[in-house]
């Protein structure tokens, strides 16, 4: 019962998070979950095992940047790359950085990639220390800011159209869209692959999203500016554009419709690759930290039982479905 309460106030919690910025409940549940279907046999039954735990902790950075309000967190979910200057120059590690950048300034523009690889270097060493706890948080950590790493205006000052007049496209790209349209999404990912090098990794990942960036509000921009603004937001019976309880203007189901159609598949590819990416990283991290044996961290007759559950999830997500995964429908 005491699991349950936890539960239901994690997500309850989160519910400001799911319409403001990151991927929301739906989305990370859905990439850190799949993940675990995408790790080869050695490494596949011990996530097993903890599916529940990592599907439901993918979500806590954000509880702990809303919630809890750690002002250490808020930096570690984006990169506001045009203020770093020149791509050649950006610091190789977190200790360069800090060198460069005040305390204000990456508060302001962000340290996701640089977060991301202090997270690979202690997930390593969880691994070739055993440490079953450390393992399963940090990798549901990684977990989440890779799939903030795949949104494209988590690397951009112009993280929600404020720049462009394109206010409340964030949100709407990365929590509506996957909660109205993601029931239909193909979420069978490739298998993982060891990553030679990870900082490489993870900035092509973070080049990767910034190009789309231009492109999603693009297409948004010429949508919105042939869209009447009666068909653009959601309004009530005397035409009052409709806010939610978060204070934000809901845009209509037919405008994010049609949007989510001319992006053609955009937001799917990135949840998509999000979920490979979690998978490298994990296996690589794993990998590197000499294969460990992981089947000694669980009683046998836990990994035993679950082996039936496995095969036939397993098949579910080779068929690009997913079960058991919550999410937070509330816009």
């Amino acid at each position: 019962m005491k699991k349950l309460h936890l539960r239901l106030f994690t997500i309850a919690a989160l519910s400001v998070a799911a319409f403001t910025i990151s991927w929301g409940t739906f989305g990370h549940e859905h990439i850190d979950r799949a993940a675990v279907f995408a790790l080869p046999d050695p490494l596949r039954p011990f996530f097993y095992n903890h599916i529940d735990f990592i599907t439901q902790e993918s979500t806590v950075p954000d509880l702990r940047k809303y919630t809890l309000n750690d002002k250490a967190e808020n930096p570690r979910h984006f990169v506001d790359l045009e203020n770093f200057g020149s791509f050649d120059s950006l610091p190789k590690n977190t200790e360069e950085l800090k060198k460069k950048y005040d305390e204000k300034f990456l508060q302001s523009n962000g340290i996701l990639p640089w977060y991301m690889h202090d997270l690979m270097e202690k997930l390593t060493k969880a691994f070739k220390e055993k440490k079953k706890t450390e393992i399963l948080f940090i990798a549901a950590d990684l977990g989440h800011y890779l799939g903030d790493a795949h949104m494209p205006l988590h690397t951009s000052a112009n993280y929600d159209g404020q720049l462009t007049e394109q206010k409340g496209i964030h949100a709407l790209w990365e929590s509506r869209m996957p909660e109205v349209f993601g029931k239909d999404y193909n979420y069978n990912s490739r298998d993982a692959k060891f990553i030679d090098d990870v900082d490489k990794e993870i900035w092509r990942i973070i080049f990767n999203s910034h190009k789309l960036k231009d492109t999603l509000l693009i297409i948004d921009k010429a949508l919105r500016t042939a869209t009447p603004e009666n068909k653009l937001f959601k309004t009530d019976a005397s035409g009052k554009v409709i806010k939610s309880k978060y204070g934000q203007t809901v845009y209509s189901d037919e405008y994010t419709k049609q949007l989510h159609i001319a992006l053609n598949g955009m937001v799917e590819k990135q949840m998509k690759a999000s979920i490979a990416a979690v998978a490298d990283f994990w296996y690589t991290a794993w990998v590197n930290a000499g294969k460990p044996d992981l089947s000694s961290l669980d009683p046998a007759e836990l990994t035993k039982q679950n082996a039936k559950l496995l095969k036939k999830e397993l098949k579910l997500f080779k068929q690009g479905k997913l079960f058991g995964v919550e999410s937070d429908k509330e816009f």
